[in-house]
């Protein structure tokens, strides 16, 4: 076969994290995030590639793939997959080691402008967290020139409804079963409190 004839796919993967599997402890263990990261992140990218090959969504980015086929009852599959794998990265992306600091001066203008003070905004999002039913994700969004909290349900994103993600919180319980059990509050509060990666949502913002 020559190089003419090969067909080229866009082939999705998956991204490294950006620490150490333990780096997160002992917020979030190293065996939580090998599960998590290593079986459920990789089997989102996996069969993503193996719904994908031969369609029309096979050469698109993750985030056309995902606006394409969002709200479309015979592309579920695609979604569900596509998204959640663009959900995960973006929450490894959202925590980082000893996030204990406070949001960069010119988001926690926007924090404040929006929120009145950024606890009142961490308090929203643990609102947002701990009343979703079932699983699915808690976001700090940009809504027009408004910083909004949002919650949505299993693999939906807010970018399908005109809103930027700038953080989220993964609320499956494979996310904090392990070290958590059943209180998902206590995983919501030590994440706001000690790995929220502040610098990533103001990249975000822009």
């Amino acid at each position: 076969m020559s190089a003419d004839t090969i067909v080229h796919t866009t082939s999705h993967i998956l991204p490294p994290l950006p620490y150490a599997d333990n780096a997160l402890d002992p917020v979030i263990s190293a065996k939580t995030i090998g599960f998590h990261y290593g079986k459920h992140h990789k089997a989102y990218v996996d069969n993503l590639n193996k719904l994908v090959t031969g369609t029309e969504f096979a050469e698109m980015s993750l985030e056309d793939v995902i606006t394409k086929t969002a709200g479309k009852a015979d592309k579920a599959a695609i979604f569900n997959n596509a998204a959640q794998t663009w959900n995960h990265t973006f929450y490894w992306n959202s925590l980082k080691p000893k996030g204990q600091g406070g949001p960069p001066a010119a988001l926690k203008q926007r924090i404040e402008a929006s929120f009145g003070t950024v606890d009142a905004c961490k308090k929203e999002l643990v609102t947002a967290a701990t009343t979703q039913f079932g699983s699915g994700w808690a976001w700090l969004v940009l809504e027009g020139d408004k910083l909004k909290v949002v919650k949505t349900g299993n693999a939906e994103v807010p970018m399908t409804t005109g809103k930027k993600p700038l953080l989220t919180i993964d609320l499956w319980e494979h996310a904090y079963y392990l070290d958590y059990q059943n209180r998902r509050p206590d995983y919501v509060n030590a994440v706001l409190d000690t790995l929220l990666n502040w610098d990533f949502a103001a990249d975000n913002l822009g």
